[in-house]
């Protein structure tokens, strides 16, 4: 597509913001139903969220909370772009198609992991308070 027909398309309004609104949300929902590790995602939220509910979390916390989860979730969504990209790009094996893919997912997997951390911060204290 050339920038002229590309800038055709650009027009501003309410009908293409709803356009894009319909557009996210078909790629959210692909996600959920196509990659493994977003249902993943979507399960350890729903226990955080129940776990926050039961524990009775701060409200810094819930956002902290939030954040991270936005954080892992709105990156895997990137992670799955980039793979469909590079498909499109590249269909056959190459390196450089590799390292593109596994660094998206290496940074899914590293706001997961600092997401582990933060939520032990917050839910082990609460946690061993219970126990007590």
């Amino acid at each position: 597509m050339d920038l002229e027909l590309r800038d055709k398309k650009k027009t501003l309004g309410p009908k293409r913001l709803l356009h894009s609104f319909k557009y996210a949300i078909e790629g959210l929902l692909y996600a959920f139903k196509k990659e493994q590790n977003m249902i993943i995602h979507i399960f350890i939220t729903m226990v955080v969220v129940v776990g926050g509910i039961l524990l009775n979390i701060s409200s810094m916390e819930w956002l902290v909370c939030f954040l991270f989860i936005g954080l892992v979730i709105g990156t895997e969504l990137m992670n799955t772009s980039i793979e469909a990209v590079v498909d499109l790009a590249c269909p056959e094996e190459n390196p450089l198609a590799k390292i593109a893919k596994d660094t998206a997912a290496a940074s899914v997997m590293v706001f997961a992991l600092t997401s582990v951390v933060v939520g032990v911060m917050i839910f082990l204290p609460k946690l061993l308070d219970l126990l007590k």
